[in-house]
């Protein structure tokens, strides 16, 4: 028994039986290939098994060239091929040698092989195959036959191979992908085992779930007492974890899967019962509902058919849990991994949060204070910092995608545009946010990067003081002129002016003007006060502070000194 893996990478556990059985000597082969822990990654795991054929010696040596030749060109081209390339092209160059050895040296006479190979590469499994040896997937108990027989059809003409390795100077292979699942279990098994055993009987040894090793040894026991006449091989393989998916899983997953019509509170989707409706926009509608599975409150998101031809817009969808994967903060939103085998459409799970947005806490009294306000803000902006650490631009930073949390947490939530520019390919035809919270820069073509995210939390805690915005409102298709922002103290100005600068400089309009990261915000809102000087606490005359108000106070004056001079007693 031999187990590879840990944490998110590729886990696997394999077991491998191989006996004589009543043959004169044993033609199978069959290895495993798990290679360095670095080269994991391009290369994934190979399993394969031969089953030789020929006079003499030859079969044995057909087999095992076939094993070990296949897994030496894999290895050598793999990277810079890719998975089916590399594999047929070794495979092609095994053939053609045993061909001409076959015709040319007469104690390795027609000697051939059959040839069944697994791949684990990422999240998805590569099969080649050609002969009668097969391959097997055992899947949420259900047994999958993913090989077909190259043999004869008709009573007694099972075993006469029609494709093999050897025979003929061209080779034709059969190739197979499929997504790999955390729990796959797979045979591979040469025809001395599958000939005398039932699919049934495989099924339910390999279901019995003891380890890898035990297993396979069960099944070449059980091909003995079968009266097998044949060699009897198996490896048996469980896949333990997979490596959390790249862009090419994400892009497959969601041009996979079909897009329903949008349902309405009350309906269920996969288990899920959607009980209120949270937020109906142009592109999705979100509910509140109960995963019946587990009983856990959820929010799920649903895409509507007008999102079916985009594929930017499908791919939002399962990027954001694709994302979170990846972050570490207590201040950033979770998704919940819906497994395959139980989604049938393309949707995204999270858990529910009790609390309300920012947004609907700005709309009721009291008005938020400098001790809550400033512990928001920073919980915000190091949810803000931790997406910036992995690689991810947020791109719609904004009172409505922060949740605060009935028991005093925060979280960062609506992944959906967020920008990765090491995978620039998903995201670059995405929105780039909501105008009212857009850096200038992004209103020019920009993709958005760390410092437009800083520039659309400042203004998020700018609106979190005061209720408006410092440029002011900017209406959607609009191109805004950025002049000088309102004043923070002019709205409260019972906020210190050290909170004022800071934010001034998160939202300037040059971005040389803004922090270099949003850490350096941070800091100034745990260490401002702290470093304040005496003329901070020093408030601004009422006419530089809110100049209307000035006026209207030296109006009402002089109003009350004309009625005053006219009720005077005149002499």
């Amino acid at each position: 028994m031999t187990t590879m893996g840990e944490g998110d990478r590729l886990e696997i556990e394999f077991g491998l039986c191989s006996r004589i059985g009543k043959r004169e000597r044993n033609e199978d082969y069959a290895g495993v290939y798990l290679g360095a822990p670095e080269e994991r990654a391009t290369l994934g795991i190979v399993a394969a098994l031969a089953d030789g054929m020929g006079g003499a010696k030859g079969g044995r040596v057909a087999a095992e060239l076939a094993v070990r030749s296949f897994i030496d060109g894999y290895v050598s081209e793999a990277a810079l091929r890719g998975v089916r390339v590399a594999g047929a092209r070794s495979l092609e160059a095994i053939n053609r040698w045993a061909h001409a050895i076959g015709r040319a040296d007469a104690a390795l006479q027609d000697m051939g092989s059959t040839f069944t190979g697994l791949i684990l590469q990422g999240r998805q499994a590569h099969v080649l195959h050609v002969g009668d040896s097969r391959l097997y997937r055992l899947r949420d108990g259900r047994l999958t036959l993913l090989t077909n027989d190259h043999t004869l059809r008709g009573a007694g003409r099972n075993h006469i191979l029609t494709r093999a390795i050897g025979p003929s100077p061209a080779l034709q292979i059969d190739y197979l992908k499929e997504e790999a699942r955390t729990h796959d279990r797979y045979l591979i098994c040469s025809d001395g085992v599958h000939g005398v055993l039932p699919d049934r009987a495989l099924a339910e040894e390999l279901a019995r779930r003891t380890s890898p090793e035990e297993t396979a040894s069960h099944i070449v026991d059980a091909a003995t007492d079968a009266r097998s006449a044949d060699n009897m091989t198996a490896i048996v393989l469980d896949v333990l974890g997979l490596p959390v998916a790249n862009l090419a899983d994400l892009q497959r997953t969601a041009a996979a899967l079909p897009i329903i019509a949008t349902p309405s509170a009350g309906e269920r989707v996969d288990d899920y019962s959607l009980s209120a409706i949270l937020a109906d926009g142009p592109y999705s509608r979100v509910f509140r509902g109960l995963d019946e599975t587990t009983g856990q409150q959820v929010v799920v998101k649903l895409p509507k058919p007008s999102v079916a031809g985009d594929a930017v817009l499908r791919q939002a969808f399962l990027r954001e849990s694709w994302i979170t994967t990846r972050i570490r903060s207590p201040f950033v939103g979770e998704c919940i991994d819906v497994p395959p085998s139980r989604r049938s459409c393309l949707y995204t799970v999270m858990p529910f949060y009790e609390g309300e947005t920012l947004e609907r806490r700005l709309g009721r009294a009291p008005t938020i204070r400098i001790a809550s306000g400033l512990q928001i803000a920073i919980r915000l902006a190091r949810g803000v910092a931790a997406l910036h650490r992995a690689g991810v631009i947020h791109r719609d930073i904004k009172p409505d995608n922060v949740i605060l949390q009935s028991e005093g947490g925060l979280k960062l939530v609506d992944l959906g545009v967020a920008r990765l520019p090491q995978l620039e390919d998903v995201a670059k035809a995405a929105a780039p946010g909501t105008p009212s919270f857009m850096a200038p820069e992004l209103f020019e073509g920009a993709p958005g990067d760390e410092l437009s995210d800083q520039f659309a939390l400042g203004v998020t805690i700018f609106r979190m003081f005061t209720g408006a915005y410092p440029y002011g409102e900017i209406e959607p298709f609009s191109r805004p002129r950025f002049g000088r922002p309102v004043s923070l103290s002019k709205l409260r100005p019972d906020l210190p002016a050290w909170i004022d600068r800071a934010l001034s400089r998160a939202f300037a309009v040059k971005r040389e003007d803004r922090f270099n990261d949003v850490l350096e915000l941070i800091y100034e809102f745990e260490h401002g006060a702290d470093r304040a000087s005496p003329a901070d606490d020093v408030r601004l005359p009422l006419y530089e502070r809110n100049p209307l108000m000035f006026w209207k106070a030296v109006a009402a004056l002089l109003a009350l000194a004309l009625l005053a001079t006219l009720a005077a007693p005149h002499r």
